[in-house]
């Protein structure tokens, strides 16, 4: 700014009045001002600009992981619709570390954003739930349900697995595996998925057999298709699968296509989140649709409704979800 004062012959202040359309200046002043802005290159510092106002424009996301599809979808959707608004997100990974989390959800190292739009994994719900620092923050999913204080886009999983499971069910399955249950994430989203599979059975009247209940260290492709491995040399006769996300059902595809089974003709397999993978697996793979885009639109909606009245009470929306039936199941 003084660069271009000091060759228009003019003060900082008259070139601040002109870059910022302030209307008292002089026609003749304001065309002088801004030849030398274009012929030296100058463009207002936009972040020092926003904090004069108390913002930066960024809104954080945290999540476990950007490898994962169904994150790696919501965080290009969300950075759309921010765009739409005029702000910018800044994505950080926790990998479901309790510490990170614990960081993040302190302001570290993501303090300088306006929000924070964070999915958790291992946190506790009463320290998602105790008070913390100014910055509004959105959860997403149904870990720490118990921080009703804070606004939440939640996921009907318990639904989601009874929808998965009563599509088996009907299509004549009476042998279901569920694949993605983990002892250490008791409260996770894939648990409560696994509730609605038992719940699903029982209202059936099948029993609902734990040794086709199938653990998994982690949930993605390859712990899916061992899992899958292991459940076919021990169960050979499972005629179904529901893998708790996608991935996890991609997995299980490869296994069952590695030991000759046909998919669906022997054994049908349902997944849930819908990523783009999904519409092109051989065969294509059924699965429950979670709308992303209200995800997104709403995670935003919350955190800068915060941001412009504080007092808002504590919100909660849950996302829509659909059964897409494709070739698998």
């Amino acid at each position: 700014m003084r660069d271009v004062a000091l060759a228009a012959g003019v003060s900082p202040k008259t070139v601040s009045n002109v870059v910022n359309d302030y209307v008292h200046v002089r026609p003749e002043t304001r065309a002088l001002v801004q030849r030398h802005v274009e012929e030296l290159g100058y463009r207002p510092q936009a972040v020092g600009r926003q904090l004069r106002h108390g913002r930066t424009g960024a809104i954080a996301l945290a999540v476990p992981g950007v490898d994962m599809p169904y994150f790696a979808d919501l965080a290009a959707l969300l950075v759309r619709a921010a765009r739409d608004r005029g702000l910018t997100v800044v994505v950080e990974q926790t990998d479901g570390d309790v510490e990170r989390e614990r960081a993040v959800a302190a302001g570290s190292p993501v303090r300088f954003a306006d929000a924070l739009i964070f999915s958790p994994l291992s946190m506790p719900p009463s320290e998602l739930a105790a008070p913390r620092h100014d910055t509004p923050m959105v959860l997403l999913g149904e870990h720490g349900a118990a921080a009703t204080a804070t606004d939440r886009v939640t996921i009907a999983s318990i639904d989601i697995g009874v929808t998965a499971t009563t599509h088996l069910i009907a299509a004549g399955r009476r042998s279901i595996a569920m694949v993605g249950h983990k002892r250490d994430r008791p409260k996770s989203a894939m648990e409560q998925r696994v509730r609605g599979y038992t719940r699903a059975l029982q209202t059936a009247g099948l029993p609902a057999d734990p040794t086709l209940i199938r653990t998994v260290p982690e949930w993605d492709r390859r712990d899916g298709e061992e899992a899958v491995d292991a459940l076919l040399a021990e169960r050979p006769g499972v005629d179904a699968v529901f893998a708790a996300n996608d991935v996890l059902a991609i997995g299980a595809l490869r296994s069952l296509h590695r030991h000759g089974r046909r998919v669906p003709d022997d054994v049908a397999v349902v997944g849930v989140d819908d990523v783009p993978e999904s519409r092109f697996t051989t065969p294509t793979l059924t699965t429950v649709a979670i709308d992303r885009a209200f995800v997104a639109e709403y995670a935003l909606e919350l955190a800068t409704s915060r941001l412009s009245e504080p007092d808002l009470p504590p919100r909660e929306v849950t996302a829509p979800h659909r059964l897409v039936v494709r070739e698998s199941a």
